[in-house]
């Protein structure tokens, strides 16, 4: 079947139309260009003294994409006499320069999320923000929240406190070049090599991170593999996609952003606050059903523990085709939401990360929940009373929760485009599949190499999630973001 679209078409402005059809507005209103023009004339002093303590002298270094400028948040460790080690985590301090229902604010309030849809970003907040005032820039004095906690040889958080601090960046580090360093496969970034020091830094925030991640598998947390897929661009033209995998500098990021998560967490039990949580799966019999087909039994009632045995013997059997077993098992468990979380009220946990107390508090240039915790924790820290009522909680909670889903699926639109240009001179080749989604909707698959997922237009019938297939791609439709596999 021929290719019924342009090879060409604007993704750029494709994609501005694809946020507007699910509910974003990524211009900014005049409003917002006044606020920041006061802020220009005005920024906010970036002094320590009284609650804001001055911790600019500490080795701090960020770790994100290769290309990130929105600089959320730093880390700094320190080996204390027991053998414990204190991990600080610096985020970036937005609501100084947000005040609550300001222009700026209201925008994010609507917006509640950056969208990055493979092509272009959306901030959520203005660029002048997010990837200048209040990202945690090298070299730049910045205000924080910070976050410290000691973990032990266990990987128990044995104690944690929460403070206001002056901080300045002094390594800006990039995952993929970080985590094959730390993992021995290459030589150390050259920011690296140039300090002894830094590299001592960097080893304990790595054995610490393991062990974090250690303690909670133990107690059922799930060992998934989830591959980033991203455009590689060439003169703003899409000529392929890229594999981004996890390794220990993701990781190192991942776990200290979980722990860090929890402090906040229980800092504020004694308030009302937003929880980020993901119930028990429904389709947890579809899960029982996979383990069956690998010769696996697990649980009749959903159980972490048990699930996350099965998927450390399946990466350890089947390395290759880990990540596609993953995407299966996070579809079934189906997505995470924002919920108020009342004090004395029973949480639901996070099911996928085996934890009981977690929020989000670590991205606030870039997610709203992240901001309107901030806010909770300085009012907390100054005695002040709760900024927000229940009732504006949980009406933040849902939209949070629905722009959420609604971020996925422009990031998906999209993907699915930047995908058909990449794979539009392969019409008629053959690919090792997996089934990702079974829904009213069509039988949806992913081929193994690359990464990419296509409806199942012909003999999709008796495929569910889970299943193994050899699929031929049959039809690209770039403008609509159309890849059409048939079952072989």
């Amino acid at each position: 079947m021929p290719n019924t679209s342009p090879s060409h078409i604007d993704l750029q402005t494709t994609a501005k139309e694809i946020m507007r059809q699910h509910g974003f507005e990524p211009d900014f209103l005049p409003a917002v260009e006044q606020q920041l023009a006061a802020l220009r004339a005005q920024p906010p002093a970036i002094a320590a003294g009284g609650n804001i303590r001055d911790l600019r002298d500490l080795l701090w270094s960020s770790i994100d994409n290769d290309t990130s400028r929105d600089l959320d948040q730093i880390e700094v460790a320190e080996q204390l006499p027991n053998g414990d080690v204190k991990i600080l985590v610096g985020i970036a301090d937005v609501d100084a320069f947000v005040p609550k229902q300001s222009a700026i604010d209201q925008h994010a309030s609507r917006e509640t999320t950056t969208v990055y849809a493979g092509i272009r970003i959306f901030p959520m907040l203005p660029e002048e923000l997010s990837t200048g005032q209040t990202s945690l820039l090298e070299n730049q004095d910045r205000l924080s929240v910070v976050i410290e906690f000691v973990v032990d040889a266990g990987g128990h958080v044995t104690s944690s406190n929460v403070y206001r601090a002056v901080v300045r960046n002094r390594t800006q580090l990039q995952y993929n070049s970080l985590g094959a360093w730390l993992e021995g496969r290459a030589a150390a970034p050259a920011k690296v090599a140039a300090s002894a020091d830094l590299q001592a830094q960097l080893h304990w925030q790595d054995e610490v991170a393991q062990k974090l991640k250690n303690h909670r598998q133990e107690n059922g947390a799930l060992s998934l593999q989830t591959d980033e897929i991203l455009p590689l661009l060439q003169n703003d033209q899409v000529v392929d996609v890229v594999q981004q995998q996890k390794n220990h500098a993701t990781e190192l990021i991942e776990d200290f952003m979980i722990a860090a998560n929890g402090v906040v967490a229980r800092m504020l039990e004694k308030v009302s606050s937003l929880r980020r949580i993901v119930k028990q799966p429904e389709r947890w019999d579809r899960i029982v059903q996979l383990a069956a087909a690998y010769g696996e039994k697990l649980p009749t009632n959903p159980d972490s523990k048990a699930l996350n045995d099965f998927l450390v013997k399946r990466k350890a059997a089947d390395p290759d085709h880990f990540a596609d077993l993953s995407l299966a098992v996070i579809k079934l468990i189906g997505p995470g939401e924002y919920v108020l979380e009342r004090p004395g009220d029973p949480s639901p946990g996070h099911f996928g990360l085996a934890v009981q107390d977690y929020t989000h508090s670590t991205a606030p240039n870039r997610r709203f929940p992240d901001i309107v915790t901030q806010r909770l924790i300085k009012a907390m820290l100054a005695a002040k009373p709760n900024p927000y009522s229940d009732d504006e909680l949980t009406a933040i909670a849902d939209n949070c929760t629905q722009k959420e889903d609604a971020a996925r699926k422009v990031e998906r639109e999209m993907s699915k485009r930047l995908a058909a240009v990449a794979m539009q001179h392969q019409i008629g080749a053959i690919f090792d599949a997996i089934v990702t989604g079974a829904t009213p909707h069509g039988t949806f698959v992913r081929v193994l190499q690359p990464h990419i997922e296509g409806l199942l237009a012909q003999g999709a019938q008796g495929a569910d999630v889970g299943d193994k297939l050899r699929v031929k791609l049959i039809r690209t439709d770039i403008q609509h973001g159309y890849i059409d596999f048939a079952r072989v």
